[in-house]
């Protein structure tokens, strides 16, 4: 297999974590107004994932990264032609993270409520960006013959990629849901997958929308036999959901999403950013790759530090993994 290859497969691989992981601090975050009922309350539903959410933001720093050494045309072109969309999700995460620092740190209800607005728009700009960027990634945007995105920012918003950021939207939300339902305990929990139901019902609509239409426009065999698969994962987590089992609720939930974003890049595959203009025009894995030099020696990297990252991380999440409630919360 060429290396190439390889290393668009673990891009693929970065990003289905990066939106498994970080799917539900999104989710988290949005239902904080509603899931939460007062103050102490909504430190609870902060705490669920204050112990991880920096660390599921890397993965999304290392899938730049390796988009940058491994394709530095797909890089470029990407960055330049989806600048305002990018900024827009950077400044997001950026002020979340800065809500999660400071909310605690007066104790004034004003402050605390415009730091908890941030982290509400935070999470709800990527969740929804994230979904009408990737739709444009695999559907084609216009790029010339010198791999210069000569679109505008409004080309970005077509009825297919606004379907895209719904459905990443709703399927965030539901994931956030699942996760306070499985982290939580007391009435938080129980609102927690109430809500998960009736969101849930309408990401599977989305989803399956956007799924299908993709496959329509560019899917392959591999892709049609991911998407069905997730489309499965997100009725047997709902049915989990509704029989009260949030372990397996979360776990197909998350299969829903990883298995849809793998099936994303299958459809893009061997594209890495199609041209709407002219096929010949596209970015591929061939054209837009690095040296075999570099690819070569990102190779060896990964091969030693991925299973390092991987472990903490999984110890990280094997650490705070016990339910917590309003109990534990001091006044």
């Amino acid at each position: 297999m060429e290396l190439t290859t390889v290393w668009f497969g673990l891009i693929a691989v970065l990003w289905i974590g990066y939106f498994c992981l970080e799917g539900f601090d999104f989710g988290v975050g949005m239902l904080l107004p509603v899931l939460a009922r007062d103050d102490r309350e909504r430190r609870v539903l902060i705490n669920t994932i204050g112990p991880v959410w920096d660390g599921n933001e890397v993965w999304v720093l290392v899938a730049g990264g390796a988009t940058f050494a491994a394709f530095p045309e797909w890089y470029a072109t990407l960055f330049s032609g989806f600048y305002l969309p990018l900024l827009l999700i950077l400044v997001a995460l950026i002020v979340r993270g800065l809500a999660f620092e400071y909310r605690a740190k007066r104790d004034d209800h004003t402050w605390r409520a415009r730091w908890d607005l941030a982290i509400i728009v935070g999470s709800f700009l990527p969740a929804l960006l994230w979904g009408v960027a990737f739709a444009n990634i695999v559907r084609g945007v216009p790029i010339d013959e010198n791999a210069e995105y000569v679109g505008g920012f409004f080309n970005l918003l077509s009825p297919y990629a606004l379907l895209g950021g719904v459905t990443t939207l709703l399927l965030f939300l539901t994931h956030g849901a699942l996760f306070v339902a499985l982290k939580t305990d007391g009435d938080i929990r129980h609102r927690a997958r109430a809500l998960a139901l009736k969101v849930g019902v309408a990401a599977a609509v989305a989803a399956v929308a956007f799924l299908a239409w993709t496959q329509a426009s560019t899917g392959s065999a591999g892709s049609l036999v991911l998407f069905a698969a997730a489309a499965l994962a997100l009725v047997g987590g709902l049915v989990a959901a509704l029989r009260a089992r949030e372990g397996w609720a979360f776990t197909g939930n998350f299969l829903a999403i990883g298995l849809a974003v793998a099936g994303l890049f299958a459809a893009l595959f061997p594209d890495v950013m199609p041209s709407s203009l002219d096929p010949a025009w596209s970015l591929t894995t061939t054209n837009a790759s690095a040296t075999e030099y570099t690819l070569t020696v990102m190779t060896w990297v990964a091969v030693f530090f991925t299973p390092i990252v991987l472990l903490y991380q999984g110890w990280t999440y094997w650490v705070f993994r016990r339910r917590i409630g309003t109990q534990h919360i001091p006044a």
